[in-house]
């Protein structure tokens, strides 16, 4: 009988063991996979008009933010993976873009992040320019991280920095589809925010 009590309790506890893993892998890629009808319609269509790169702006600096407030302050494991699998997302979505622009681009001239014209900031045409500027994001954040480190009110600011950038979300879209005044060749984008898992201050306050 005892044996039979010891069976069930590990069958349980298996059982609960496998239901946590796999929720620790919807959080790690469910924020990420939205964007992958959106990377199949700008390869299907060759168009990334209805699709605002400054999405990949703003998510790439709220999980680069939210990697250095783990540093300060560290959570749950899985949040540090999916923010690290939705980096690499946008960098594949600004790749993606990057290649069909210049498919595409009629103008031999290009622009380039070394040219420092504002007026045409992430709307670069290499992809190398992307990874330079996000490089150059990292290390002044790493530098002042570790300056500051021992700061409880600058860590705090990170994790409250991350989710700022992160509520604004949609407003590249918005502003975007507002531009073409029509939302073709977008898919799923303004609902992107939803399927984000909590940041971690989200999770700290509840």
């Amino acid at each position: 009988m005892d044996g039979q009590v010891v069976l069930q309790e590990e069958d349980t506890e298996g059982s609960w063991t496998l239901l946590s893993w796999l929720a620790s892998c919807l959080m790690v890629f469910g924020g990420a996979l939205p964007y992958l009808p959106q990377y199949q319609e700008i390869q299907m269509s060759s168009n990334t008009e209805g699709f605002s790169t400054r999405v990949c702006l703003v998510l790439l600096i709220a999980n680069i933010l939210r990697i250095f407030f783990w540093i300060g302050k560290q959570f749950e494991l899985t949040l540090l993976l999916q923010s690290v699998v939705m980096i690499l997302t946008m960098f594949a979505m600004l790749h993606l873009c990057c290649m069909v622009q210049n498919t595409n681009r009629v103008s031999t001239k290009q622009h380039r992040l070394l040219d420092l014209d504002f007026r045409y900031f992430w709307k670069w045409t290499a992809f190398e320019d992307y990874l330079l500027f996000c490089f150059g994001f990292t290390v002044l954040c790493a530098v002042v991280t570790l300056l500051l480190l021992d700061s409880a009110v600058f860590v705090e600011m990170l994790g409250s920095l991350a989710v700022m950038f992160e509520a604004m979300l949609g407003l590249p879209q918005l502003l975007q589809n507002f531009h073409n005044r029509s939302t073709k060749g977008m898919r799923n984008v303004s609902t992107l925010s939803q399927a984000t898992p909590p940041t971690p201050c989200q999770i700290e306050k509840s």
